[in-house]
């Protein structure tokens, strides 16, 4: 309950373990940097994960499966995607009690196993597009991990496609990151900001990287999601032609995009107060918890009428519970059921069935109020789509609030509070700043404040003219710059 959360404000690392540990989401593992995932956390991960998977397939995309092991030889075929990766590789280099002719890694990604096999699938142009999706586990060793956030081993979609042009690829990358922003923004109620990533932010192995980026409540920046265009390297790196229209052989141009179990973390960083959990309707497990109120001699009365309230709304393709434990008081519920994150509560006791009305408890606002018993579901669909709307309203004030035009390097060192030039009250948040491109400003600025290049925004590249905001060479890109998750 809230006496177990830390306040955001004295310390927000902790509020946010201590909303995942309480509100039952996930647990700390035995094997260093995993983490479990408690069935409340699963049951969010899988509404977000089932509303991706309606979109991918929606638009054409299969799901298949590919193994848990790579051949290391695979990894160092495509040079700059083994150089990214080596630092986090797990290495299996026995199996049976025996040592293996060559090692296997755990896959952190499978680019390299699936363009392998696309090498046997793809022959012609006209076995193009191939639109494959994997939902699945990958590790990456990290050495600072946070529940959901960053761990070693995570939950993810990874989606690879080939095709037959170039400009096909492109079309599929922007396409797929366009899903990522509807879905993250009207599924999740977190406002983010499409953008594409600097060389040195790029994954490795690709020619461009597309992102979305989220604004958590303490103003740090959460990658939430990326697209791929891969260009020829990866069919190059494993010898993927087909022939082409024309009857010449042509290398096939590939895309790989992915979403992880960390949106589960941005959630709760995005909506979350100090009473706990904030869920929005379409993520919670249960919209509506029906809380009764009563003594031994009204019980079995009031009992009864809050199952016929959850008929009524179940009819209505509302998701609800009852909360008939006769162990807790109905002061503990409403604090747990706050903590869980259930966006509307329902109180019924004896003197509610006489009136024919009903206490309804907004999570969001905590706004309480009386409704007709003859309109609870109607009053609780309006609610619901109230509070989604409302959600992601209040995110995206907020990220407004916390983003900021920069224009040079002083006012960037008092925006992020670098040592020795930051005022007291230096915040931080989305800094939009003219850059030159070079990665030298990048690496000064990060040196500095620890801030990076979080992504160029779609749709703010035109009209540029001045001079970056680090070095003061002429600009070429306008950017975001955060501190991150």
């Amino acid at each position: 309950m809230a006496d177990k959360i830390t306040p955001k404000e004295v310390d927000y690392s902790q509020w946010y373990i201590d909303i995942v540990l309480n509100a039952k989401l996930a647990d700390y593992s035995p094997v260093k940097g995993s983490m479990v995932i408690r069935p409340r956390g699963f049951a969010i991960w899988e509404r977000i994960r089932d509303e991706f998977d309606r979109r991918f397939k929606e638009t054409g995309h299969q799901n298949a499966y590919f193994p848990l092991l790579i051949p290391m030889s695979f990894l160092e075929k495509e040079a700059e995607h083994v150089e990214g990766f080596a630092p986090e590789l797990a290495v299996v280099t026995h199996g049976g009690g025996e040592k293996l002719e060559e090692p296997y890694c755990i896959r952190p990604t499978s680019e390299t196993i699936i363009w392998s096999k696309y090498k046997d699938w793809i022959q012609s142009w006209r076995d193009l597009p191939l639109l494959i999706n994997q939902w699945a586990n990958v590790l990456r060793w990290e050495k600072r991990t946070r529940l959901f956030l960053r761990t070693s081993e995570f939950l993810w979609q990874e989606g690879h496609t080939a095709h037959e042009t170039e400009a096909e690829a492109v079309e599929e990358t922007l396409r797929m990151l366009e899903v990522y922003r509807d879905v993250v923004e009207r599924h999740l109620c977190i406002p983010v900001v499409t953008g594409i990533k600097s060389e040195s932010e790029k994954f490795a192995g690709a020619v461009q990287t597309y992102c979305i980026e989220a604004m958590m409540q303490d103003r740090k920046a959460l990658q939430a999601g990326t697209s791929h265009f891969l260009g020829q390297n990866f069919a190059k790196a494993f010898d993927v032609k087909f022939q082409t229209r024309a009857g010449s052989l042509d290398y096939v141009w590939a895309t790989s995009w992915g979403v992880s179990t960390r949106l589960v973390g941005a959630v709760i960083m995005t909506h979350s107060d100090d009473k706990g959990l904030v869920l929005p309707p379409s993520l919670a497990p249960e919209e509506v918890v029906i809380v009764p109120i009563y003594k031994n001699d009204t019980k079995a009365s009031v009992l009864a009428y809050a199952d016929k309230i959850s008929a009524e709304l179940n009819a209505a393709g509302i998701r609800v519970v009852v909360d008939s434990d006769d162990s807790s008081s109905p002061g503990w519920k409403f604090a747990e059921w706050e903590m869980r994150g259930t966006p509307l509560r329902i109180e019924i006791g004896p003197r509610d069935m006489q009136s024919e009305k009903l206490v309804l408890v907004r999570r969001d606002s905590g706004e309480k109020k009386f409704v007709p018993a003859a309109d609870t579901a109607g009053t609780a669909k309006e609610a619901l789509a109230d509070i989604q709307k409302k959600l992601y309203e209040k995110a995206k004030v907020f990220r407004l609030e916390h983003t900021q035009d920069v224009a040079d390097l002083p006012g960037l060192l008092d925006y992020f509070g670098a040592e020795g030039m930051g005022t007291a009250d230096a915040h931080g948040g989305f800094a939009r700043a003219l850059w030159c491109g070079s990665a030298a400003c990048e690496a000064d600025l990060k040196a500095r404040t620890k801030a990076t290049l979080r992504c160029m925004p779609l749709g703010d590249q035109e009209g540029i003219q001045g001079k970056c905001a680090i070095c003061g060479a002429p600009a070429k890109h306008r950017a975001l710059f955060a501190r991150n998750y």
